[in-house]
């Protein structure tokens, strides 16, 4: 397969699940906006899931004052963040359009019917008056581009490709959507002690991962803080986990191996190793923060080394 068509597909399938993991994070936000709290609190949970997602610079360039609507706002359909809501599906669409004939009609429609009823949604009010609805749709959009190419494509590099940048962009979000409460200093996870807020914070974040059922099946407890870093890192059977993910990654991979990606191999299964064989105790003694940031740092730079090796190479 031609690097460039590659690029299209991997890049496709990383902003289409960008778009669901920034609805996804944004809906915890709204969520937990609304438990009893002070302004301080309120604005701090904003402001750390602005830092996590390496965007708090960009919004006090052009905003005063930090306020959830304008965060919102920002992080949605703000042209001066490439990172939002409709620059990412945006972009999904125009690589998808660039590979056309890569893709089944199936999953171009979908892309395309995607931004199109985008436009729609946000001509209208959907986004003030109910922006969780609207993250809603986002995520369900996004599961029905995965579920389309899944069912309607043949399992060629095409498909690899598809997959590699999806379950790469899930690790990277997955791990910013657990690390927005522990970023800027807040404490780490200790024992099973918890707040009221704690609860219905932690409830919330599971829910935007769609791991609340999931949590009560596995554990059938009250949920703690480390059990929760437990299932979203370590668990191989929770599909959005870091070590799932990275199942994921390795196994695609494998599948379009060429004569200079063994080394990214390697790097790819050394971050999987610490997965599979890490132990949360561990990684709670060390700090989560920490252990988050490191891995964050390595799925940065495997993203390099899979362009470098398959891609179109990122400029420096």
């Amino acid at each position: 397969m031609l690097s460039r068509t590659a690029d299209h597909l991997f890049w496709m399938a990383r902003y289409t699940e960008r778009a669901e993991n920034t609805a996804r994070m944004l809906d915890v936000n709204v969520q937990t906006s609304m438990l009893p709290q002070s302004e301080a609190e309120t604005a701090q949970g904003w402001r750390a899931m602005l830092g996590i997602s390496e965007l708090q610079q960009a919004f006090d360039q052009k905003y005063r004052t930090l306020e959830g609507r304008a965060v919102i706002d920002f992080m949605v359909r703000d042209p001066a963040n490439p990172s939002s809501i409709v620059a990412s599906l945006t972009e999904a669409r125009e690589n998808a359009r660039a590979v056309r004939g890569t893709l089944t009609t199936e999953v171009w429609e979908i892309q395309n019917q995607t931004w199109l009823d985008m436009q729609q949604h946000l001509k209208g009010e959907l986004l003030e008056t109910d922006p969780s609805k609207f993250f809603e749709w986002v995520k369900y959009r996004s599961h029905l581009s995965r579920g389309v190419t899944v069912g309607t494509m043949l399992r060629d590099e095409a498909v690899h490709f598809i997959r590699l940048g999806t379950f790469l962009e899930r690790a990277d979000n997955t791990a910013r959507i657990l690390d927005v409460k522990f970023h800027g200093g807040a404490a780490e996870p200790a024992g099973d002690a918890m707040t009221q807020r704690d609860f219905y914070y932690w409830g919330a974040l599971l829910r935007s991962v769609s791991g609340f059922e999931i949590y009560r099946k596995v554990y059938r407890d009250v949920i703690t803080p480390a059990r929760i870093a437990e299932l979203l890192m370590l668990r191989s059977d929770m599909p959005r986990s870091l070590l799932a993910c990275m199942d994921e990654v390795l196994l695609n991979l494998r599948a379009v191996h060429n004569e200079v990606s063994a080394d990214t191999e390697r790097y790819a299964g050394r971050l999987h190793a610490q997965l599979q064989f890490g132990k949360i105790e561990d990684l709670l003694a060390a700090g989560l923060h920490d252990a988050l940031t490191t891995f964050l740092s390595d799925i940065n730079e495997l993203g390099n080394r899979i362009s470098r090796d398959f891609l179109v190479p990122l400029a420096a």
